[in-house]
């Protein structure tokens, strides 16, 4: 091979290798960013994957209520999942009544069970309240009416005409959530509270009777301070057709 000094190459050359090398470096400086630019970019990027990344791991990992070890039917399993999994409730504590089972459950916002009981509910079997029920003085309130409405509802805290603090579960059919008042001694409310036969604790005008305990524990923290979601489980309808948006959630495999 045969090297060539410098001196060897014309002027003409010369100069025009000059002339490339200045124009490579023009447009090397209009084409690259400028400093710290592109570290700049790469941190936002990063940013914006970093705020996408839970996004993603909601879709990949579904939620599911969380019973702990408390026992629930298989409707209230598949109504509760499919809040926790839709956020249904939006962001706000749930809570799930099962009437054929006469029993309560209260979740926190992100679906974890708070704790259940048994409740006393309308002592007639129905899904639906009496249009005007709530407006009528309750000794005007037959029997066959004596319902608890199943359906969706959003409660707040509130008095009831005593001025007792309750918590209001369907404000224009005076249907609400409060502590057992063992008003007539005939009606047993006690004992029937602590019965483990479902249908004992039918007994209500419509509304849902907890223990004071209960009550003063779990539904006054939860419930007493901020609106809910309310979720009654209908004993004479099936579940999908009150609640017609619900779907199952297969905790492995995302949703079906």
């Amino acid at each position: 091979m045969r090297f060539v000094s410098a001196s060897a190459i014309p002027a003409e050359w010369s100069a025009g290798l000059k002339q490339g090398v200045l124009l490579g470096a023009a447009v090397l400086a209009l084409t690259l960013p400028p400093a710290g630019l592109a570290t700049s970019r790469v941190a936002a990027t990063r940013l914006q994957v970093a705020h996408l990344v839970p996004d993603i791991a909601d879709l990949a990992v579904p939620r599911v209520a969380d019973f702990g070890d408390h026992v629930a039917s298989l409707d209230a399993r598949f109504i509760s999942n499919w809040v926790a999994h839709s956020q249904d409730n939006q962001h706000l504590p749930f809570v799930i009544l099962d009437k054929r089972d006469a029993r309560v459950f209260v979740f926190d916002a992100g679906g974890t069970l708070v704790d259940s009981s048994p409740v006393l509910l309308g002592a007639a079997a129905g899904d639906d309240s009496v249009v005007g029920i709530g407006s009528r003085p309750i000794a005007e309130v037959r029997p066959e009416e004596r319902t608890t409405p199943a359906g969706r509802f959003v409660s707040h805290p509130g008095r009831n005409a005593a001025g007792e603090d309750v918590v209001w579960v369907d404000y224009d059919a005076a249907v609400s959530m409060h502590r057992v008042r063992p008003v007539d001694p005939k009606e047993r409310r006690l004992e029937r509270l602590a019965s483990n036969d479902p249908t004992q604790r039918r007994i209500s005008y419509g509304c849902i009777n907890v223990p004071v305990a209960f009550f003063e524990s779990v539904v006054k923290p939860v419930l007493g301070a901020q609106r809910a979601v309310v979720y009654v489980l209908p004993e004479t309808r099936n579940v999908r057709a009150v609640f017609a948006g619900a779907y199952p959630v297969d905790p492995n495999t995302h949703r079906m």
